[in-house]
């Protein structure tokens, strides 16, 4: 196995799962594929199996609107998932944003854009306080707010259908990720990040950290994206439990010492740790 390959042991494999997903897409819109056909709102799988994003229908649902069987089985069907993966997953393996705001941050590395002292600063805390304007505006005006604006369906429409005006807000993500703060948009702002977050806390799929192999490097606290979870890093052996972990592999990537591992870990270990 090459050294880059190695080194980019997480980041190729997403990067191709997110190509391969957008291609599916495509190919249902523009070859009539059966495989997988919708949007990443929702979905249907082989013509038989419902996939339906939960922050999406409980906007609807606020919304006012009948939610139909087969959505509700989606929902299920997606969360079930979440429980399993984590549903922060759905952020570093399928969301098309992430690209975007992964290729600010290595920018904002390359080029040594706006040291940390000098970045404007703002709280992760932000992206709740969206979930909660959200599903008050749909319900005051009874539609599924932040869907109709979400840069994530404009990215994965322009994609399959055309981008049309969405190229404008798709660049004010990359300029407010590379000008702001690092991963300002998903790790700060996206409200859907900060839904999964809450629906994934306890998935069974965690990264575990051995305090026996740290080099105390600090390399991992460079590159995560949602730093605040490795707060005990250095300190004991025990798994990344923070609901914010996106599962993108980078601290294992930059680990020298493979203090990183991805585990399965029980829901009653997680609480009592």
């Amino acid at each position: 196995m090459s050294s880059f390959i190695y080194k980019n042991r997480f980041l190729i494999p997403r990067r191709l799962t997110q190509l391969l997903i957008m291609t599916l897409y495509i190919g249902a819109n523009a070859y009539g594929w059966n495989i997988v056909r919708g949007d990443l709102s929702s979905s249907i799988f082989f013509d038989l199996i419902p996939l339906s994003d939960p922050f999406v229908v409980l906007q609807m649902f606020f919304g006012g609107a009948l939610i139909s069987a087969d959505i509700l089985m989606g929902v299920g069907i997606v969360l079930f998932f979440y429980a399993v993966v984590g549903g922060r997953f759905f952020c570093s393996w399928v969301c098309p944003v992430n690209i975007i705001t992964e290729t600010a941050t290595w920018l904002r590395k390359k080029f040594n854009l706006l040291e940390k002292e000098n970045a404007i600063s703002f709280s992760r805390n932000i992206r709740y306080w969206v979930i909660a304007i959200t599903l008050i505006l749909s319900f005051i005006f009874s539609i599924a707010a932040f869907d109709m604006i979400s840069p994530i369906g404009i990215a994965h429409r322009g994609i399959i259908f055309g981008f049309g005006f969405g190229w404008f807000f798709l660049l004010s993500i990359f300029l407010f990720d590379l000008f702001s703060q690092k991963y300002g948009w998903c790790g700060h702002v996206c409200p859907l990040g900060g839904f999964n977050a809450l629906i994934g806390k306890y998935s069974l799929i965690k990264v575990t950290h051995d305090k026996d192999k740290c080099l105390y490097s600090m390399a991992c606290f460079e590159a995560c994206p949602e730093v605040e979870i490795l707060s005990m890093v250095g300190m004991i052996s025990k798994p990344i439990t923070g609901a914010s972990c996106i599962k993108c592999g980078q601290c294992i990537e930059v680990c020298e010492n493979d203090a990183f591992k991805v585990s399965i870990v029980s829901i009653t270990k997680q609480i009592k740790g």
